[in-house]
């Protein structure tokens, strides 16, 4: 199993390759400006700048952009975790809660560390056969290292039919 999550790892640390994958699957998340910063078994960090694709008429950056690198955090975890895996796991988002403390004005980078938890959860499910509910944490911290905002995005695993 760690053959293919270090394929999967080594596909998303090639910016190059990991663009023209958003690029033409999450065409949104590539115009916005969203960028995988770091990844590894446990943690993965998404940024999101204040541009002008991604602006409000508040001068911050729009929420559905900082919800895009939330999420991409914890999918990224995720999709680690159940690619290529045996027998197939599916993923999907069942609800997601945020909480704003700051304007986004600048670069906004998202860090989930739920990578161990959800590999727990998507075993679980495996073993069990019945759908699993996680909730991954990713935090969004600015250039001077506070916080703008906090979401739960809530996942559910499951074996495919």
């Amino acid at each position: 199993m760690n053959g293919t999550r270090n394929e999967f790892l080594g596909m998303v640390r090639k910016p190059i390759k990991f663009n023209f994958y958003m690029l033409t699957h999450l065409p949104a998340a590539f115009f916005s400006g969203v960028r995988v910063r770091e990844i590894d078994m446990d943690k993965a960090s998404v940024s999101v700048p204040f541009k002008w694709f991604s602006k409000n008429p508040f001068r911050s950056t729009y929420f559905a952009c900082l919800a895009m690198a939330a999420e991409m955090s914890t999918g990224l975890l995720a999709m680690l975790h159940t690619y290529k895996h045996r027998p197939p796991v599916s993923m999907l988002v069942i609800r997601l809660e945020a909480e704003y403390h700051k304007k986004a004005t600048g670069l906004t980078t998202f860090t989930s560390r739920d990578g161990d938890g959800m590999k727990h959860a998507i075993e679980e499910a495996v073993a069990t056969h019945d759908p699993v509910i996680f909730q991954a944490r990713s935090i969004g911290t600015n250039e001077k290292g506070e916080v703008v905002a906090e979401f739960l995005i809530i996942w559910s695993f499951r074996v495919k039919a």
